[in-house]
């Protein structure tokens, strides 16, 4: 119930998300795809949360983690960023509060203080999904606010040479 409401939580607020439902099957989408953030669950079947903390950074990977757990013992919490984690919610959490936590993972990572993204004339706020071009709110759909911040988010990445293609 809990992996369904985070599901729909990230959904609406514009994110993309895949669920492995056990450990082996969250270990095998980590190394075959490229993802921005990952929530991970401790208690996972087949194969636990931190071996696969463990195991994800031992190959180098650098995805921010974010542990969302029911284990709630200090020595748990110590263990999971000390292997590397980024940070550790405690079940039961506010949907919200995990939503604000991975986002701050996602601007400490790439040393954003701010959380709104600026570019050109656009200001783009994560925060309250606001999106501004010169002052002027502008309303965009779900989908459209997503590819912009991702776009904001690592300017310059998407270039595109038009002169070549069309000779």
């Amino acid at each position: 119930m809990i992996a369904k409401a985070v599901q729909g939580a990230m959904r609406n607020s514009g994110c993309s998300i895949d669920w492995a439902r056990t450990g082996p099957a969250a270990e095998l989408a980590i190394s075959n795809d490229v993802y921005d953030a990952i929530i991970l669950d401790l208690g996972l079947p087949g194969k636990g949360g931190l071996e696969i903390l463990k195991t994800v950074r031992e190959r180098g990977n650098e995805t921010p983690v974010l542990i969302a757990t029911a284990r709630d013992a200090v020595e748990d919490r110590i263990t999971g960023l000390n292997l590397g984690a980024d940070d550790y919610i405690v079940k039961p959490y506010d949907l919200r509060e995990l939503l604000a936590r991975l986002h701050a993972v996602l601007r400490r990572r790439t040393g954003q203080g701010n959380p709104a993204l600026t570019c050109g004339k656009i200001t783009l706020d994560p925060r309250t999904r606001e999106v501004t071009l010169e002052g002027t709110t502008v309303a965009i759909r779900p989908r459209e606010f997503a590819i912009l911040e991702a776009l904001m988010r690592k300017p310059g990445g998407v270039r595109r040479n038009f002169a070549e293609d069309s000779s």
